[in-house]
């Protein structure tokens, strides 16, 4: 019935998260509202940092992705769980260096970053530059000559690796616009440019082969290909990369019957093929990085809205109208993203009936999912969507001039705002 450990029923039938009553929530911090549970986004943390332990020796570190969900106190957690962080924008990552978080285990991705990104990061200390096309190697170089730095660097291939996943959401293949291709030698023309660099230090690859990824097997043939890249490097530069990052993508529930993978069954098979391979290849094991982004927050997180309208169009379908929409969450008007969805008032009782749930916003595509089995509903009643601590957030908006949600924590039976709601002041701020 759920997607996630830290949902329940309680004994009045209400939907808890994380032992909190969701009732109870929305009538304390209103509606819409992002819910997330601290102790599972831990225990996700964990399971990375205690596969790499267990498979792989400990050599190696996860990178929380950040922009799957990006705040001060989700940087926090991350520097206490010792991960690391992927950041993608000026944005991302002043919002690490505001938390603290140590600037050495921060990896600064994108495809089109900034001369004024790259100078924040390296006046920033940032461990890590992944290097996305050629024109971004002259510029760190520039960046980095002027500044003194040696910035080290990695460089975003392209595997050719096709994930089994949404056409929008996979980035492996030649056709895209992240990274350099293998079979057309860029990546390697990329290897030689670095290398005549003065100030830039190649110390690995990365790759991204896609997301919400339920099989182990593109994983392990990433990791193959990649290898054998190391490989021709070693043998036409003398360098031996050190550094090898998969990337994240590792798929969640976000329906009862998704099959995903659990994170020691990925990270062992995936162990297993690197060490085979560099065995193979006369390779140094290399320092393994993740990129887990989604399998972090998005189990642990739901949205609770209040119902509005309920409009039934008889022979065609029911619709529900909530306080919220694509706002707060974009993924099912990009890409039909598919949710769970519960009556958190009735959470314990069967989904008998058919609707479809539309946002508060003047667009018709303004929804979050289509002829759903949900429990009965009425106006005044708290929708629960669950799997939301992921790519909502960070991907809302301010059309209509609605105010964006705030963001609340529970742990130990209380909650905690850990992102405050926007007010309608908020909107007209930064008007002139």
């Amino acid at each position: 019935m759920f997607t996630s450990d830290c949902l329940n029923v309680n004994d009045k039938g209400h939907l808890t998260i994380g032992g909190v009553d969701t009732l109870d929530l929305a009538a304390r911090h209103g509606t819409p509202v992002l819910v997330m549970d601290e102790a599972q986004v831990r225990e996700n943390c964990r399971a990375y940092t205690s596969s790499i332990a267990q498979y792989y020796g400990g050599h190696g570190m996860a990178l929380y992705a950040s922009k799957a969900f990006s705040c001060k106190e989700i940087c926090r957690i991350a520097k206490e769980e010792g991960l690391g962080l992927d950041v993608v924008s000026g944005g991302e990552l002043y919002t690490a260096l505001a938390a603290d978080f140590p600037p050495q285990r921060i990896y600064f991705h994108g495809n089109n970053k900034s001369p004024a990104e790259l100078a924040m990061a390296l006046e920033a200390g940032v461990g890590y530059i992944v290097v996305d096309n050629m024109q971004e190697i002259e510029l760190l170089e520039d960046v980095a000559a002027k500044r003194g730095a040696t910035p080290q660097v990695l460089l975003r291939i392209k595997p050719g690796v096709e994930a089994h996943t949404h056409e929008f959401i996979r980035t492996g293949q030649i056709d895209s616009k992240f990274g350099f291709a293998l079979e057309t030698g860029e990546a390697m023309a990329a290897a030689h440019a670095v290398a005549q660099t003065q100030h830039l230090s190649l110390v690995g690859i990365h790759c991204h082969i896609g997301s919400q990824i339920f099989d182990v097997a593109p994983f392990e043939l990433a990791a193959e290909v990649l290898l054998g890249f190391v490989a021709k490097v070693k043998d036409e530069l003398g360098i031996e990369m050190s550094q090898l990052n998969l990337g994240g993508g590792i798929g969640i529930k976000y329906l009862p019957d998704d099959n995903a993978p659990s994170y020691t069954v990925y990270f062992e098979h995936v162990a297993r093929m690197i060490e085979t391979q560099c065995a193979a290849l006369g390779l140094q094991k290399p320092y393994l990085l993740l990129e887990p982004g989604r399998s972090i927050p998005g189990p642990a997180g739901i949205t609770l809205y209040t119902v509005g309208n309920v409009k039934e169009i008889p022979d065609v379908r029911t619709y529900v109208a909530v306080d919220g929409g694509m706002g707060d969450n974009p993924r099912y008007m990009m890409y039909g993203a598919k949710y769970t969805l519960l009556n958190a008032g009735k959470a314990g009782e069967d989904a008998t009936e058919t609707y479809t749930v539309a946002g508060r916003y003047c667009e018709s595509g303004d929804l979050l999912a289509e002829h759903t089995k949900i429990q009965p509903l009425q106006p005044g009643d708290v929708l629960a969507v669950l799997s939301t601590g992921a790519y909502n957030y960070s991907m809302a908006l301010n059309y209509n001039r609605v105010p964006k949600p705030p963001v609340v924590m529970v742990r130990d039976g209380d909650s905690r705002v850990i992102v405050r709601g926007e007010s309608l002041e908020d909107m007209a701020r930064l008007d002139v």
